[in-house]
């Protein structure tokens, strides 16, 4: 098997090369956001606030990260169940967001949305976070410091493993893989 290896920010035509069920690996600078943070741009973005980052080509890892041991940058960082954004989603990649990683499958709508802009859906396996912490060699706290874990940070990330689970042609792998494993149920 094959590993692409992405480096950060994500064109629109590197994003539209990405095809489902191809194991990557992405180094550079992601930014986490979870359930509050996302409410919070969204309603920010209603009041004409704009957003706390510039998200154009850039990809969001939804993590909540567990608070760092001493010595180290940053806790376990295992991905977030991605649905629960998904209400917010269409408006972020409106914006111009790139990419997102996370774990579970994401609405029709937000779908359709990443069809219309070009954006890419990595996922990367819950239950890892511990191993995934080893690929953040930074970490920066860039806006909502008040939310705790869910405050949006800028890392860094190097060799971070995830798999295209949805690209920007809408081919889902939750789709295609549950059909092919289907009678076998």
């Amino acid at each position: 098997m094959s590993v692409i290896n992405l480096k950060t920010p994500l064109s629109q035509k590197i994003r539209k090369q990405l095809k489902a069920g191809e194991h990557v690996r992405i180094s550079g600078t992601i930014y986490t956001a979870r359930d509050a943070a996302h409410k919070r741009m969204i309603e920010g973005l209603e009041k004409g606030i704009p957003l706390p980052v510039d998200f154009t080509n850039e990809i969001i890892y939804y993590v909540g990260p567990c608070p760092a041991k001493p010595g180290e940058i940053i806790g376990s960082a295992g991905p977030t169940t991605s649905g629960r954004m998904d209400i917010y989603t269409p408006e972020l990649l409106e914006s111009g967001l790139g990419g997102m990683i996370g774990k579970g499958n994401r609405s029709e709508r937000v779908i359709n949305s990443m069809m219309s802009h070009d954006g890419v859906y990595f996922g990367c396996v819950g239950g890892a976070g511990a191993l995934l912490q080893n690929c953040i060699k930074t970490v920066e706290i860039l806006a909502y410091e008040d939310l705790g874990t869910e405050a949006i940070r800028k890392i860094v990330v190097e060799n971070f493993p995830a798999i295209v689970v949805i690209d920007t042609w809408g081919n889902n792998l939750y789709e295609t893989e549950r059909k092919k494993f289907a009678h076998e149920i």
